[in-house]
């Protein structure tokens, strides 16, 4: 009888304290906090955000992403964050889009630690608690902008990163080919769905665990044909495969930069993670290169079993996640970068210690691996702590008409900053457009700066304001609004419909196409155009520019100081 209760009792220690209960502890911590009204500092280039809007409004709606509307990534965080909405309606934006991600994640997570855990706990929780730190904390792992702020750009690419993350868990510590079946279907649909260059990381990294022999012919052909499988359901469901494909080349095509050039950038970017891990490689490479030699005289005719035993190691896994992690950041700005090198340096680490014990060996490639691993933990808990505690004396931003969008706040210095330069740009528009003259912004970082960023959401409040009294004073409502300007809050914040076949995150430079006649059409029959003035920019022209064909027949009005407006010529004769 006693030792059945201590069997249970240890059972239950053993629940409560391993990472899958953590996981879970974690989860609803999170969905605690989404329920509660909490502020956020503002961060540079915070209105990548508002693109979540954008494209849940238009999904609340019925549009479907690639079919509908022109996404510059795929649309599984945007499903993610219009689910969210549903459930935590008054959640604030960032935390709600960062965090429901977790959805995927933990689950997958969750199917690497529990086969580790059955062999050793401590290592489970070494590479739990690191992904934790990404998954919890909404920034990047790199500054953009000297004072602390929210990362609300690139969020995407740091999705990405923890999708890679949990991947190269099951790819290294799964052997159950079932399991991996599963964590590799579900990752690699997951990455396809969020952006193709992660789908293209995530299949080099799988190609990878294919010649080092951890997934066999026959899961990888299963995972191929599964794959397949959801696709042609997608096309089936909504038509949404094909044209998603279509969009992506689109994108490859305003992106067409030699890879050569970005690959340096981003290695120089990661340059303090590269040099380490590199030399982590050559170490271990050196240590092992007895066997190396051996494996590599074995190769021959290259037979599979050889060139898997050759391929499988420690270094070359490392090599491996390396130069795919690389390759992701080339096309990237704000990202998590590399985060995912951690679960394939562990390895290393701990077969070290099982071979050497506290000696020279191990201590150099514990250097070597804590140089390489320790940096985008230290940047993002360090980036975290200056911009929660920097925020004691932070300031709410005064809005009315932004729902959850409204809910950051930033010193007040900054907030006064941007009230003045509100009425600076309406009264200093020539000098702006003497900027598009030059094709250059005010500033190098303009759109970093965070009175920018807080002049931007003011101006959309007041703007917000303006169309509601014109609307009651002339009789009209206008029930398609489209915005000139990179987002669109529009037509969520004033509960309407943003029009068909426009992109959303409208980056002219390298994420709008040069629009069809279904695009052309749709702006046509759009009732209110907005073109920002408060300042003008190159951007906006363009925009105004390339959709001008078809605004040719709108009627432009001056809604305010900082907004001109295009109205429908449907109406145009009840707003005179």
């Amino acid at each position: 009888m006693a030792d059945t209760a201590r069997e249970e009792a240890a059972h239950k220690g053993t629940i409560l304290f391993s990472p899958a209960f953590v996981l879970a502890v974690v989860a609803l911590v999170l969905a605690a906090i989404l329920l509660l009204p909490v502020n956020v500092p503002i961060g540079s280039m915070y209105w990548d955000l508002f693109i979540y809007f954008d494209a849940a409004n238009r999904l609340f709606s019925g549009q479907i992403p690639a079919t509908d509307f022109f996404a510059p990534v795929g649309p599984l965080g945007y499903y993610l964050f219009a689910g969210g909405l549903k459930l935590f309606a008054k959640a604030q934006p960032l935390l709600l889009v960062h965090w429901s991600l977790f959805v995927i994640t933990a689950p997958l997570m969750a199917l690497g630690l529990a086969e580790i855990s059955r062999t050793s706990r401590k290592t489970a929780f070494a590479i739990l608690v690191p992904f934790l730190i990404f998954a919890v904390l909404p920034f990047n792992t790199r500054e953009f902008f000297p004072f602390p702020g929210s990362d609300g750009f690139g969020i995407y690419n740091r999705q990405v990163c923890q999708l890679l993350y949990a991947l190269t868990v099951s790819l290294i510590y799964l052997r159950s080919q079932r399991l991996l079946f599963i964590a590799i279907l579900a990752g690699m649909t997951a990455l396809f769905l969020t952006k193709i260059t992660g789908f293209a990381a995530g299949g080099l990294l799988c190609l990878f665990a294919f010649l080092a022999g951890r997934v066999t012919f026959k899961t990888a052909l299963a995972t191929a044909i599964g794959f397949l499988l959801v696709l042609c359901l997608l096309q089936l469901w909504n038509g949404f495969a094909l044209n998603y494909i279509g969009d992506i080349l689109a994108l490859v095509a305003l992106n067409e930069d030699s890879l050569a050039p970005r690959f340096l950038q981003a290695a120089s970017l990661t340059f303090g993670i590269v040099l380490p891990a590199t030399a982590l490689i050559l170490f271990l490479l050196y240590e092992d290169r007895t066997a190396l030699i051996r494996d590599l005289r074995a190769l021959g005719g290259l037979r599979p079993a050889a060139v898997a035993r050759f391929l499988d190691r420690d270094a070359f896994w490392i090599g491996a996640v390396l130069t795919i992690g690389i390759f992701f950041e080339t096309q990237n700005t704000g990202s998590q970068a590399l985060i995912f090198l951690w679960p394939a340096i562990l390895p290393a680490l701990i077969s070290l210690w099982k071979e050497h014990g506290p000696d020279r060996v191990f201590a150099t490639a514990a250097l070597l691996a804590a140089a390489a691993a320790l940096p985008p933990v230290v940047n993002t808990a360090e980036r975290a702590a200056r911009t929660y505690v920097g925020a004691v004396k932070n300031v709410a931003l005064p809005s009315r008409n932004l729902k959850t969008l409204g809910r950051v706040n930033m010193r007040p210095e900054i907030l006064a900053r941007a009230q003045k330069m509100l009425d600076f740009y309406a009264d200093h528009r020539a000098t702006y457009a003497d900027f598009i003259r030059i094709q250059e912004l005010p500033a190098y970082m303009f759109y970093s700066e965070f009175d920018f960023q807080a002049a931007h959401l003011m101006a959309i409040d007041r703007a917000i304001t303006d169309i509601e009294t014109l609307e009651a004073e002339k009789g009209v409502r206008f029930e398609t609004i489209l915005n000139l300007n990179f987002v669109n809050p529009f037509p969520w914040l004033l509960d309407r419909q943003a029009p068909e076949h426009v992109a959303i995150g409208a980056d002219p430079t390298r994420a709008v196409p040069q629009p069809g006649e279904e695009a052309l059409e749709a702006v046509r029959e759009t009732d209110l155009i907005l073109h920002p003035t408060c300042p003008l920019t190159t951007a906006n022209a363009d925009l105004l520019k390339l959709y001008e064909p078809a605004m040719r027949n709108h009627k432009r009005v001056e809604l305010d100081k900082c907004f001109d407006a295009y109205v429908s010529p449907r109406l145009a004769d009840l707003v005179e």
